[in-house]
């Protein structure tokens, strides 16, 4: 099992519950095909670097997650398919990726942060 982080752009037009359901499908089909996920994350609508499909927005969501390589290439299908995601990124995490997560989520410092001197 690796470990990877997904961020996916929705297209802007999509209600909540629409983009609440979509987020629960490629959640559930990461379980069903033997993945685990670790955290989600919703950032919800943020202006785009440049215009994708003629919008200028986006709903971002990054999820972090384990599972066998070979889901990613299902996953990617999945996602080409769905005329509701604008763009798709996986990235593969090594350890430290995954220590600097948990740590950022507990609220540890992860001694990566500057320090403001007075």
């Amino acid at each position: 099992m690796n470990n990877y982080e997904l961020m996916v752009i929705f297209t802007p037009v999509l209600s909540e519950e629409d983009y609440k359901a979509a987020q629960k499908k490629y959640t559930a089909f990461i379980k069903e095909h033997g993945g685990k996920v670790v955290h989600e994350n919703p950032w919800g609508l943020k202006s785009l670097a440049y215009p994708i499909a003629k919008k200028t927005t986006g709903l971002y969501w990054v999820l972090e997650y384990s599972a066998p390589s070979s889901l990613n290439e299902q996953l990617k299908i999945q996602m080409l398919r769905d005329d509701n995601v604008l763009r798709h990124l996986f990235t593969a995490l090594d350890k430290y990726a995954v220590e600097y997560n948990e740590k950022k989520r507990s609220g540890v410092s992860a001694g990566t942060e500057k320090l403001m001197e007075a």
